[in-house]
């Protein structure tokens, strides 16, 4: 079969190229931006890739258009493919009718953590010889890949693997489809991390993906597994509404618990109160214990016994942008992490000033997901911000002042609508011993580089 990817060069969407090719699909695709990494990524795979959305693409005569959900009416060949009647389908739906089907499902929502748990999870599931297929928003670094079909598992060379463990999204699916991502999955086993406020570009308030949370909740069979945040009310409320899954809750006195955390990062796990083992690791963060306990919660479902998936996690090698050193100049560390919601910004702050002490923490921030640039959160943002000891925010493509929303930080916070300006303001800044804390869903222009540059 022939598939043709419009919009291919998201995370998302290069993943399901990525899976459609290793099954043996032709597969060409094309998007607004097609530039590295992921242009080039395609590109090693043999995948044929045309910048922008132009009509003329339908002469490739593909069997069907994968659309994602960066594209809108309007575009010249999605109006072509609907003017003809050409054949067409969300890359969700491709998804679960052609690789999920016949898999068992382990899918990871919430409004954060999902890719760095989802990227635990599959790597217990490998560690463990079960070899699952896996589709993720980031690239974890024990695979170095995003996604991939099911492999032969060690326990039975012969066989393919049942598992495949999924990032699952609440963002909309298609123009066509405005469900979340997820109710296509039908997961088997299923995390529920968190749920906050997000996407405010679609969703007008938290009870509209509460609702949203609650048609995943339905879709998950009375013989899978639920696993939740005990932490989170907001989760409550949701499984309030019905739930036909025996449920498994984390964070809380009753199920699974963080014990003690050991002088080198290292926690331990408990069940009920019991001792389960400790996880040996260097990842910083409350929030990436309570990734983990859920991981290990969900692994146990799919037959893989608590001891070892705590001695898989020791061997777990986090996710790129996840507090990713990106280089030391001048005595100066910088780290990249993808964060961009105040709650993310918030604990990774305290995740990197644990590690680092009394330090001095330069956080450079770029509000560039949608819900930040419409401004929705930005009487969050100075106290999400309270423990870095400088902040430096970009001003740049928002219709809001992030200078007003700051001003009650005094000299602490500075802003700019000028990338050079910016960039030379926290160069002046660092001193050796200080640690560099990038943090945006994008690009950022290659701000890490360039300010290593600068300080080397």
């Amino acid at each position: 079969m022939h598939i043709h990817i419009l919009g291919i060069c998201g995370t998302f969407m290069g993943g399901i190229a990525a899976i459609a090719k290793q099954a043996g699909h032709k597969v060409t695709g094309c998007d607004a931006n097609v530039y590295p990494p992921m242009s080039t990524q395609l590109e090693a795979m043999g995948i044929e890739l045309t910048q922008g959305f132009g009509a003329e693409q339908v002469d490739l005569n593909p069997d069907v258009y994968v659309i994602g959900n960066v594209v809108t009416r309007g575009k010249p060949l999605m109006e072509e493919i609907l003017n003809r009647g050409l054949p067409y389908i969300s890359g969700p739906q491709w998804l679960a009718e052609n690789v999920l089907r016949d898999k068992w499902v382990l899918a990871v929502a919430g409004t954060h953590g999902k890719t760095t748990t989802s990227s635990m999870l599959a790597w217990i599931l490998e560690d463990a010889g079960l070899a699952p297929g896996f589709l993720i928003g980031g690239i974890p670094e024990n695979f170095g890949v995003s996604a991939r079909l099911p492999g032969a598992p060690a326990l039975d060379p012969a066989s393919v693997s049942p598992f495949f463990v999924i990032e699952a999204d609440e963002y909309d699916t298609a123009f066509f489809d405005k469900r979340s991502k997820f109710v296509h999955y039908r997961p088997r086993t299923a995390i529920l991390n968190n749920l906050e406020f997000d996407h405010a570009d679609i969703f007008a308030d938290l009870a509209a993906i509460e609702t949203q949370f609650h048609h995943l909740v339905r879709t998950i069979p009375g013989n899978g597994r639920i696993v939740s945040n005990g932490r989170e009310a907001n989760l409550d409320r949701v499984l309030a509404r019905g739930c036909w899954t025996p449920a498994e809750r984390f964070g809380v006195d009753a199920g699974w618990q963080l014990g003690a955390l050991h002088e080198d990062g290292g926690f331990d796990v408990l069940l009920n109160g019991e001792q389960q083992g400790t996880v040996r690791w260097a990842l910083m963060g409350e929030h990436n214990r309570l990734n983990a306990i859920a991981a290990i919660a969900a692994a146990r479902h799919a037959g893989v016994a608590v001891k070892d998936a705590i001695d898989a996690l020791s061997r777990f090698a986090n996710v790129k942008r996840r507090m990713e050193v990106k280089g030391v100049a001048g005595g100066v560390t910088v780290y990249d992490d993808f964060a961009h919601h105040p709650t993310a910004i918030a604990t990774t702050l305290e995740g990197l000033r644990r590690k680092v002490g009394d330090a001095r923490i330069l956080a450079v921030l770029e509000p560039r997901s949608n819900t930040m640039k419409l401004g929705t959160m930005k009487d969050a943002l100075p106290g999400s911000l309270a423990l870095a000891d400088k902040v430096f925010c970009s001003a740049a493509g928002l219709n809001w002042n992030p200078g007003e929303a700051l001003q009650v930080m005094g000299a602490k916070a500075q802003t700019f609508s000028d990338f050079d300006a910016l960039l030379g303001a926290i160069a002046a800044e660092t001193k050796p011993g200080d640690h560099v804390l990038v943090m945006s869903n994008g690009g950022f222009g290659g701000i890490h580089q360039k300010l290593l540059d600068k300080l080397a």
